[in-house]
Order: C-alpha cells, then sequence, then structure tokens
C-alpha cells in the first residue's frame, strides 16, 4: 500500500505543470505622498497609466519583481490600502494639434483655461526617442527674440538649444515672453510649460500674450506649485511631444521650459519615495539623462524629413550666481550655449542683465541674417574692453584719454543695450543701433542723452523707411550704410541741441 502511495505520488509531481495567472488587476500595498505600491500586475509597461478608484490615475515608474511603483495624478487621499488597481494597457499620452493654440491646459492636453472641451484628432506619446544624427541638419536661420542684447551678443537659431540661467529675480521668464511676442506674425508655434511656478504668476502670463496677440499661436501646458510631482515630472514632455507634431509637419516650433530646477526637484521627489539610490545633492544617477533625453528631442530636421525644427530655451534658476552647482552643469553641458544673467546688473538698472562674458551661443554667427551680423560684428570685444577698464579705473582717478573715451564709449554702449520689457525691436531698428556704436557715430553724444536718441530710432517716424529697407535686405550695403550715418550724425546733432 505504502509503496503503490509513493509511487502515485511520485508520478502526480512528475506531471506537476505550474500555470501561472497574469492578471489584468492588481491591489494597493501602500499609498503615500504620491507614491502607490501596487501588487498582482505582471505584465505592467514601464509608463503605463494604470487606473485607481474614484477616478485617479497612476503612472507606472518602477518595475520591481512582485511590485510596481507608481506616480499618482490628481487628489489620491481617498486611496487607501486593498483598493483595486486596473491597467488601462496605455502608455502616458498627450493630445496634439492646432486645437491646442490659445489654450491652457494640463500634462494630457486637457484644458483648465475655461474656455470649453478640446476635441483632439490625434495623440502622441510623451517619451520619445530623439531623432538621429542623420535626420538633422545645421542651424542656419534666426529666431529673433527682439531683444538687443541677444540678438546681437549670443543669437538664437531656429532648432538650438539656448539655456536661460540665472539667479531668482533676475528676468528670465521676462526673456521668455518677450521672445514669444516677437514671434507675432513670423509664422512659429509656441509651447510654454509651466513648472511649479505659483498659479497666479501663469495667469498673468497668460494674460499678458492675451492681451498683445501671441496667444492665438501660443499653447501654455500648465503644471503649476498646486500640482502634483508626478504632472511636474511629466509636463515638459508633454510639451515637447505637442511641439514635435507641429515639427513632423514642417513648422518652426519655440519650446519655453520654465523651469528645469523645479523639474529636477520634482523628479528628485519622486525618486527617493521610491527608494531609488540618492546620489549628488540627493538627486538620483539619472537625473542628467532625465534632461539630455528630453532637449535631445528638439532640433532642425533636414528637407528629407519635413525641414521643421524645434527651439528649446529651458530656464534655470541658479543660487548666489552658482553656475556649478549639479543641475546647472548638467543642463550647461547639454544645451548649445547659455545667456547668464547676473543679479548685480539687474539690481543696477541693467535690464536685461545680460552678462557678455558668461553668456554664450555655440551656433553664433550662423544665427544671424548678414545685415545683422555686419552690424554687430566687433561689439562683444568693445563689451569686453569696457568691463575689464571698468573694473581697474574703480581704484584709480587718473586715467588718460584714451581710457576715458573707452569708458565713454562702453557706459554709451550699456544705455543702449538697455530695454524695457515687451517692447521687441525689429532688425531694422536693431542693426541702425548697432552701426552706429561700432562706426562711433554716438561720440559726440551725452551719455545721458542715450535713451532719448534710442527712442528716437525706436519710435520717431523718420526712421521708418529706412528700417523697412533694413528689415528686407540681404546684405548691409555702402548705400545703407551712408543712410544710416547721415541719419544717426543728424538726430546726434539735433539732440545735442536740446537741453
Amino acid at each position: 500500500m505504502a509503496k503503490e502511495l509513493s509511487t502515485i505520488l511520485k508520478d502526480r509531481i512528475k506531471n506537476y505543470k505550474v500555470e501561472a495567472t497574469l492578471s489584468a488587476e492588481g491591489k494597493i500595498i501602500s499609498v503615500a505622498d504620491g507614491i502607490a505600491t501596487v501588487s498582482g500586475l505582471y505584465e505592467t509597461m514601464a509608463g503605463e497609466i494604470l487606473e485607481f478608484p474614484n477616478k485617479v490615475l497612476g503612472m507606472v515608474l518602477d518595475l520591481e519583481e512582485d511590485t510596481i511603483g507608481v506616480a499618482l495624478f490628481g487628489d489620491y487621499s481617498q486611496l487607501t490600502e486593498g483598493n483595486k488597481v486596473i491597467r488601462t494597457k496605455v502608455v502616458v499620452e498627450t493630445g496634439v494639434g492646432d486645437v491646442l493654440l490659445g489654450r491652457v491646459v494640463d500634462v494630457f492636453g486637457n484644458p483648465v483655461d475655461g474656455k470649453g472641451a478640446i476635441k483632439f484628432k490625434n495623440f502622441r506619446h510623451v517619451e520619445k526617442v530623439a531623432p538621429g544624427i542623420m535626420t538633422r541638419q545645421s542651424v542656419n536661420t534666426p529666431m529673433e527674440t527682439g531683444i538687443l542684447a541677444i540678438d546681437s551678443i549670443v543669437p538664437i537659431g531656429r532648432g538650438q538649444r539656448e539655456l536661460i540661467i540665472g539667479d531668482r529675480k533676475t528676468g528670465k521668464t521676462t526673456i521668455a515672453v518677450d521672445t514669444i511676442l516677437n514671434q507675432i506674425g513670423k509664422d512659429v508655434k509656441v509651447v510654454y510649460v509651466s513648472i511649479g511656478q505659483k498659479a497666479h504668476t501663469l495667469s498673468q502670463i497668460a494674460a499678458k500674450l492675451e492681451a498683445k496677440g501671441a496667444l492665438e499661436f501660443t499653447t501654455i501646458v500648465a503644471a503649476t506649485a498646486a500640482d502634483s510631482d508626478a504632472e511636474q515630472y511629466i509636463a515638459p514632455f508633454s510639451g515637447m511631444s505637442m511641439a514635435e507634431e507641429w515639427m513632423a509637419q514642417g513648422q518652426d516650433v519655440l519650446i519655453i521650459l520654465d523651469d528645469l530646477s523645479k523639474h529636477a526637484v520634482a523628479y528628485r521627489s519622486i525618486s527617493l519615495l521610491l527608494r531609488r539610490p540618492p546620489g549628488r545633492e540627493a538627486y538620483p544617477g539619472d537625473v542628467f539623462y532625465l534632461h539630455s533625453r528630453l532637449l535631445e528631442r528638439s532640433g532642425k530636421m533636414n528637407k528629407e524629413n519635413g525641414g521643421g525644427s524645434i527651439t528649446a530655451l529651458p530656464i534655470i534658476e541658479t543660487q548666489d550666481g552658482d553656475i556649478s552647482a549639479y543641475i546647472p552643469t548638467n543642463v550647461i553641458s547639454i544645451t548649445d550655449g547659455q545667456i547668464f544673467l547676473m543679479t548685480d546688473k539687474f539690481n543696477s538698472g541693467q535690464r536685461p542683465a545680460v552678462d557678455a562674458g558668461l553668456s554664450v551661443s555655440r551656433v553664433g554667427s550662423s544665427a544671424q541674417t548678414k545685415v545683422l551680423k555686419e552690424a554687430a560684428s566687433g561689439l562683444m570685444n568693445a563689451i569686453a574692453s569696457y568691463e575689464e577698464i571698468k573694473g581697474f579705473s574703480e581704484f584709480s582717478s587718473d586715467v588718460d584719454q584714451n581710457t576715458k573715451n573707452l569708458l565713454d564709449n562702453g557706459s554709451k554702449i550699456e544705455e543702449l543695450l538697455k530695454q524695457p520689457i515687451n517692447s521687441p525691436l525689429d532688425q531694422g531698428t536693431q542693426t541702425i543701433i548697432l552701426f552706429g556704436i561700432k562706426q562711433k557715430l554716438f561720440a559726440n553724444a551725452d551719455v545721458k542723452k542715450m535713451a532719448l536718441i534710442k527712442d528716437y530710432i525706436t519710435n520717431d517716424k523718420t526712421f521708418d523707411d529706412l528700417k523697412k529697407k533694413l528689415n528686407s535686405a540681404k546684405e548691409l550695403d555702402d548705400k545703407l550704410k551712408s543712410e544710416i550715418t547721415d541719419k544717426l550724425i543728424t538726430l546726434v546733432n539735433t539732440t545735442n541741441r536740446k537741453k
């Protein structure tokens, strides 16, 4: 009997088959601080959307052997241990297309501006592999900001990634908004991504763009300070996907990422809650990849791939001007240059507070028209010489005439580079000012009258015809140079006679 029983057991063990049951439902093991740990979902994909009770959604970020780490969107306060979780089998995506223009939306493309629902025809995954190098071409078309200090010293091209970096309250967002305003009538779509800002600040930006007529070609993606870390983390990727839809159609797009410092902080919070190993400044080891895979999606495509472009202007906030901190150095190494804003310059009234020494555009003069390139040549050297001599002259009251002339010329350049907010300048106006600096046509003018002279150049109707010629000119020929010279000499003489 025992022998027969043993034989039966051995036979059953030999023929026993383990059948794994894969379920589309799981349950919450734990939930806290916007992160849920889920078990029972064995075929879940990274980045997949899961559905929780009360219509709460979550995005899969961690795939462990027996559990899944999920970042939650929306109000998760009613979720508890044991709640059912359902797979959607859909990776995170956002609505795209022209229906987004003029709207303020969340990271999924849902409207948050009270202007009604949006009906999407197309959707795109928020995560996408960046285009390969063979699909791209060199940057050769200017993305004009309308800001004299930038278009002349650190020009930006369509398809470039130019970082705007500086301390808090130095005008970073103002430069971004002015750049958007300067795209009016230039057939450029704009995506402005707000990450971790106050809702009140964002509403002011939206109102300003609408009042100036720029909101009609702009989409604002809102992930404010009141939104979850998961929404702040996914916001720039959603904005980039929206921009890619237009780029795929051969259009030029400008995307503002305001700002990636808060984006990195949101990702750090998520990573620490997911118990990922912390690195420098407690950021996870893949924080560099976080921003590189985002910004690499911008660029200028070649004709075989549509010829569109995405110009990225990421913003980074520094602490006490420290550009050697972890996140600033990471993003500087990824981008094609940076516009560095100095607190001292800003507080002294030099606005925009662009530091010519630390600011650079690696695309350089390829992003300028021939007219502006010729007019701006030598400006950087003039500013550098002035900054150097200015530092030495502060320690000595006895300087020679040549040094006095350099200081006088430099102070006039500073005055001419000052620019009020929301007042972009066209190529014609910029060329006249820059040519006057280059040829020292303002040498006989008083420094205190430079603001008045610039105002005349910008607004006086006697310059309108000249500006029209310069805006459409392919190069700065002798006839145009002569006309600019005559106009400026007359203006300086007239201004000098006024008290």
